[in-house]
C-alpha cells in the first residue's frame, strides 16, 4: 500500500517527479510485488498490504506512524485490476462467514461455501462477520479517488505530503497514474 525509503536513497521513481522518502499501501494479492514494481530493494521500504489496498482506519494509523515517528513526507497508494474485493460485496463475505469459517470457493461468477467435511479445528459460522466493514467495491477508480480525498482530507495528515495514485493493470504488469486509467 505505501512505502517508506530510508533518508537518501534515490529510485527509479525519482525520475518521475516522486521523491525518495516512501510510504506505499497497496493490496496484499500475492500476484503483485510493490518493491519490484517500483525497483526497490529489500529495506528500501515499509509497505503496509491488506484486502483491496483500502484506506481503512488501520492504514491511516499506518500512515501517520510513518510520517510522524519515521519521517516519510510521499506517499504511493496502488490498489490493482482483477482485485478479489471488487468480485464480492460486504454482505456476501458475512453471509458465507455466518455459514461457516472454512474457506469458500469462487467459480469465476459467485462466491459460495464449500459444504466439505470439516475438519477438526473447525468453528460453526458467526454473525459477527455482519459487523465489520470489509471494504469492497464495484468500481476501482472510484475506490482509489474516494480513498485518496480520505487521505487528502484526514485531520491528522499533514497537508505537505504528497500522495499519488496508481493502478497496477495484473494483465500486462505496468503501473497507471490513476489520472490516466480509463
Amino acid at each position: 500500500f505505501f512505502f517508506h525509503a530510508h533518508d537518501g536513497i534515490r529510485d527509479p521513481l525519482w525520475s518521475r517527479g516522486l521523491g525518495d522518502v516512501y510510504k506505499r499501501q497497496t493490496c496484499m494479492d500475492a500476484r503483485f510485488d510493490p518493491a519490484k514494481a517500483l525497483g526497490f530493494e529489500e529495506g528500501d521500504a515499509h509497505v503496509i498490504r491488506n484486502a483491496g489496498g483500502r484506506v481503512t482506519d488501520d492504514a491511516i494509523r499506518s500512515l501517520v506512524v510513518s510520517h510522524k515517528l519515521l519521517g516519510t513526507i510521499e506517499w504511493i497508494l496502488i490498489q490493482h485490476t482483477d482485485c478479489g474485493m471488487q468480485k464480492i460485496s460486504d454482505e456476501t463475505i458475512a453471509k458465507l462467514l455466518e455459514d461457516d469459517l472454512e474457506t469458500a470457493s469462487f467459480d469465476g461468477k459467485s462466491w459460495s461455501n464449500n459444504n466439505n467435511a470439516k475438519s477438526e479445528n473447525s468453528k460453526p459460522g458467526s454473525k459477527e462477520g455482519h459487523k465489520i466493514n470489509w471494504y469492497t467495491f464495484s468500481s476501482l477508480k472510484q475506490s482509489m479517488t474516494e480513498d485518496l480525498k480520505i487521505i487528502k482530507n484526514h485531520s491528522l495528515i499533514p497537508s505537505n505530503i504528497k500522495i499519488h495514485g496508481f493502478i497496477y493493470e495484473v494483465s500486462s504488469g505496468k503501473l497507471i497514474k490513476i489520472e490516466d486509467y480509463k
